[in-house]
């Protein structure tokens, strides 16, 4: 993944995590990260959506985690933001003619899935509550 996405909802996740009892606001959350409360809204609606958090709107509001950090795992915050294979993109137009240029996107297929699997096992046996607690 070639992008800040799982950085910025581990960020987001890790946050309401360490404050269970307090509704963030998304300007709050984007100062701890340093980026604009847009991309924070993005990234909470993705969230959202997955079931991982919940939100109200006004002056009292923001967001929480839906359910407890020790039953969300690091691999279900990966699965909603990745949008990539994580050893990138396959180039599009091989020469069909080369022996290698030919097969390699079939071979690098299989590739790419079994390392994001592995990259998939790995993440699920670790919970939220693990990675926050590494925090003061």
């Amino acid at each position: 993944m070639n992008n800040t996405r799982f950085a910025t909802a581990i960020h987001i996740m890790t946050l309401l995590a360490k404050s269970p009892q307090d509704w963030l606001s998304s300007e709050w959350i984007a100062g701890s990260i340093n980026i604009n409360p847009a991309i924070v809204r993005k990234e909470i609606s993705v969230l959202r959506e997955a079931g991982l958090i919940v939100s109200k709107q006004g002056k009292e509001g923001g967001s929480q985690l839906a359910k407890n950090a020790g039953s969300i795992t690091i691999s279900e915050i990966y699965s909603v933001v990745k949008n990539t294979d994580v050893l990138g993109k396959k180039n599009q137009n091989p020469n069909p003619a080369c022996s290698v240029g030919k097969e390699i996107n079939n071979h690098l297929t299989r590739l790419f899935i079994e390392t994001d699997e592995l990259v998939v096992k790995f993440l699920g046996n670790k919970s939220l509550q693990e990675f926050s607690d590494q925090f003061e």
